[in-house]
């Protein structure tokens, strides 16, 4: 099972934020472990099309978005295909990628992150659509994702075999 470290009590700003975004990262990963692709796959709580290998690769578009080009300004191509506010579907919508590749792509864009953030001072400032916005936003607007969609991810696991919890 994925180990979740739970984050400090008393840290920085940007160090505690850092450790939420990874305590949330560690439990989408749980919520997949054990699994085959085809449950993986599975979207189990319907009407929703949403499956676990769907939220590991939106979760990966999401860290290449939020870090790569909103607080690196790296000009990266989208990973599945669709330019943001065009109607991309963040990974969401499954092409036939296995989880193997969706979660090799997915921890190369969280180291990238992780990179980018260790690299970065903490009032450091990214562009989003000719705004500034701060680190400390991104990690918090990331972590509200990532535990947004731990919830879905609770309840097609739950549907998928029984299990509940990490």
């Amino acid at each position: 099972m994925t180990a979740r470290t739970i984050p400090p009590m008393t840290a920085d700003p940007v160090t505690t934020l850092s450790a939420w975004l990874d305590f949330y990262r560690a439990t989408l990963i749980a919520k997949c472990d054990g699994l085959t692709d085809d449950q993986l796959c599975t979207a189990s709580v319907r009407p929703s099309s949403l499956t676990l290998l769907g939220l590991v690769r939106h979760l990966a578009a999401v860290e290449r978005h939020w870090f790569r080009e909103v607080l690196a300004g790296e000009d990266v191509p989208p990973l599945h295909g669709r330019e943001a506010g065009t109607g991309h579907d963040g990974g969401i919508v499954l092409d036939g990628t296995g989880f193997a590749e969706a979660r090799t792509t997915w921890d190369d864009e969280v180291a990238r992150a992780r990179a980018i953030c260790a690299a970065a001072a903490p009032d450091a400032v990214g562009s989003l659509d000719g705004n500034e916005v701060s680190l400390c936003w991104v990690l918090t607007h990331v972590t509200a994702e990532y535990a947004r969609h731990a919830g879905h991810a609770d309840l097609i696991r739950e549907r998928i075999d029984g299990r509940t919890g990490v």
